[in-house]
């Protein structure tokens, strides 16, 4: 097994194995302090990053002149699941996007689904990508409209 595969799985066992908490402190509902689930959520984003990276820019490619960026902070769990049952690596997790462009205007929210495995080339495969939202873009942005 490789090493990104190994690293990836352990974070998605630390994810599961810790309860949700709320991040509703802070002025834009961000956390305000740092936590275990929040520091693993932080390492499983950065092996993600790529391939969420890639996903969105793809998506906005239609609509847009120039690619959104999508900040790991930026980007919420809203499930990780075992797959195979107990001690399996073999994971479905849904993320929450929010892809931005300029100085972090929101160009909309979207919702990935990565499957997470050894057997995966790479860190995982993007096996849905929903879009949820658009949003408008200010009017001296609006020349990024395609």
């Amino acid at each position: 097994m490789k090493k990104s595969h190994i690293a990836v799985s352990l974070l998605i066992i630390m994810i599961i194995s810790f309860p949700a908490q709320s991040n509703a402190a802070g002025t834009q509902g961000l956390p305000q302090e740092d936590s275990k689930i929040l520091l693993y959520q932080d390492m499983l984003m950065l092996f993600l990053g790529p391939k969420i990276d890639a996903a969105v820019a793809g998506y906005y490619a239609k609509t847009l002149s120039a690619a959104p960026t999508v900040y790991p902070y930026q980007i919420d769990v809203v499930q990780a699941k075992r797959l195979g049952g107990f001690r399996q690596f073999h994971f479905m997790i849904e993320l929450e996007v929010t892809p931005t462009i300029g100085p972090h205007i929101t160009v909309g929210k979207d919702r990935l689904t990565f499957e997470v495995a050894p057997t995966i080339h790479g860190t995982g495969k993007l096996v849905k990508f929903e879009h949820l939202e658009t949003h408008a873009l200010p009017p001296n942005w609006q020349h990024l409209m395609k």
